[in-house]
């Protein structure tokens, strides 16, 4: 039986996990992310319909809006990639080919998550600060967690066997 490590409620412990369970952990994880995603993606379009839109943001900032936009498509398509190939190609089985796969592309989705936030709020900041220098200091301090938090420390942060 092929099994992926997985941490339990205690952090001293360490628990193998089964195939069938670890594929329906990752595509759970993907599912948990996906709201949010679709939620700033809502308000991303809101923003741009709004009637202010053309006055408050200058050209420069609607294209680095946009380009935000573009940037959470392509996280959600990143992150619900794996079910889709999970419909498509073989429901009935499990590989750990398919956890690492899932698991590359929830990873890999959450970079342009990260930029986009990070745009988003950097255009926030111009249009309440009218200043790019704190506009982008705060942007890519949030930038700097969330590489921190969902990359950085994960790797550090490692059960013991």
């Amino acid at each position: 039986m092929t099994t992926t490590p997985r941490l339990s409620q205690k952090s001293t412990k360490v628990e193998e996990l089964e195939l069938k369970d670890a594929v329906a952990d990752t595509l759970d994880e993907a599912r948990m992310v996906l709201p949010g995603i679709q939620a700033l993606f809502g308000f991303q379009l809101v923003a741009v319909f709004n009637a202010s839109f053309g006055d408050k943001l200058s050209p420069e900032l609607q294209m680095l809006h946009y380009g935000a936009i573009v940037l959470t498509v392509l996280c959600a398509a990143l992150i619900m990639a794996p079910a889709a190939y999970d419909r498509l190609n073989d429901p009935m089985t499990v590989s750990e080919w398919f956890v690492e796969y899932a698991s590359r592309l929830i990873t890999f989705g959450m970079v342009p998550l990260m930029i986009s936030i990070s745009i988003d709020v950097f255009i926030i900041g111009m249009l309440i600060l009218k200043n790019p220098v704190p506009s982008c200091v705060v942007a890519l301090a949030c930038a700097a967690t969330m590489t921190l938090l969902w990359f950085i420390l994960p790797k550090l942060i490692t059960p013991r066997r």
